[in-house]
């Protein structure tokens, strides 16, 4: 970053836009400010562990004594371990606001631990996804009161737990394709947080929800690529998904992560349509035949491994377009993961032992090697945008 500012100092320089001494004091002002930000990393990592050090003592403290309490002491204890953090953040957050930050992150934690506290005291267990609901609409309260990262992530965690809670519980009686519906919502809202964060809106909040469709984009497309197949569990269901519950998940799976990509990216979110039709042909992949002979039966079995394959170059070449290193990683990853599942699924039992083993190095070593210095040529051209 500092590299480019430099380079956009000199260039104002030379265009006569700006003169030497302005030049000089920028490059004083920036190296102050760089020193004053020396020690915000381990801060904030000190913060973190801090927090989560804390909230686990107080849980297992809790938990500790949770037998010795009478059910109304149980309830106090609830409430109070929700107020005290909150409080706390509230009078400390004129002088530290990143430890304010911590501490009503842990006071929404607690909020979460409270709703179902509450609910094993008072015996109510007639619809658990509402605690989950109550939980988000307390992240998201302190979301629009504070308007800090942390509050914001809660929501963006929240929120989608709860919907989904809703759908497994409205699909736990029934066969079909439920939980390809969830698992094809999951990995487009992943790729939706994944894509939130443009050169024009960056921010805390963005990174925050960039970091978790990162995370989760790759276990939701590996979800919807084994959904092909109906679970043997689910033979045993009583009911057939209806066709007016089936299409208001398909619905709901692709209009919701797709109303927040327009939110959040505007007219950007054209970009996320064409993700949506590569999200629906790999949720749309089914077993047409079991009969291994049969072309439709290859095509159902090579169908996933090459769409999460286009899936991974397309994930690189919207980095690209929109300048973003993360993308082209993790369409690398994505790529490679895809090579060794359908070399170990496909290939390996088909091979001696003494050749998968030959073939398996060959491809780590040189496989790797070549996806190594693809992805630094296309990071470095990235860079030079």
């Amino acid at each position: 970053m500092a590299a480019r500012w430099e380079s956009w100092i000199d260039r104002w320089v030379n265009a006569g836009v700006l003169d030497a001494e302005g030049a000089s004091r920028i490059r004083v002002y920036e190296a102050e400010q760089a020193d004053s930000r020396g020690l915000r990393l381990p801060i904030l990592i000190a913060l973190a562990l801090g927090g989560i050090t804390l909230g686990a003592g107080v849980l297992l403290f809790v938990a500790a004594h949770w037998e010795d309490l009478s059910p109304s002491g149980r309830f106090t204890l609830v409430l109070l371990m929700v107020a005290i953090f909150h409080v706390a953040g509230a009078m400390v957050r004129a002088r530290f606001e990143n430890l304010a930050t911590a501490l009503h992150g842990l006071g929404t934690v607690a909020l979460g631990a409270g709703i179902f506290l509450a609910a094993q005291i008072f015996n109510l267990q007639e619809h658990w996804p509402s605690g989950f609901m109550l939980w988000a609409l307390g992240a998201a309260i302190g979301w629009a009161l504070l308007r800090d990262p942390v509050q914001a992530t809660m929501t963006a965690l929240l929120a989608p737990t709860w919907l989904a809670s809703e759908w497994l519980l409205a699909i736990e009686r029934t066969r079909g394709n439920g939980d390809r519906i969830l698992f094809a919502g999951l990995l487009l809202l992943a790729i939706t947080y994944l894509t939130c964060v443009t050169d024009e809106r960056t921010g805390y909040i963005r990174r925050s929800l960039a970091v978790i469709g990162g995370i989760a984009i790759i276990p939701s497309a590996a979800a919807l690529a084994l959904a092909g197949r109906e679970p043997i569990y689910s033979w045993f269901r009583p009911e057939r998904l209806s066709v007016g519950l089936e299409a208001f998940g398909w619905v709901m799976a692709f209009c919701l992560p797709l109303a927040l990509a327009a939110t959040l990216r505007k007219r950007a979110a054209a970009m996320n349509l064409a993700a949506a039709a590569w999200v629906w042909a790999l949720g749309a992949i089914s077993v047409w035949s079991e009969n291994p002979s049969d072309a439709r039966f290859i095509l159902q079995t090579l169908g996933p491994y090459l769409l999460c394959g286009l899936g991974a170059v397309g994930l690189v070449a919207w980095g690209i377009k929109e300048a973003r290193k993360d993308r082209i990683n993790l369409g690398i990853i994505g790529f490679a993961i895809t090579i060794l599942v359908f070399y170990f699924s496909t290939m390996m039992d088909k091979l001696g032992r003494s050749a998968s083993l030959i073939g398996l190095g060959l491809l780590f070593l040189l496989g790797g090697w070549e996806l190594e210095r693809l992805r630094r040529r296309l990071v470095a051209q990235v860079r030079k945008v």
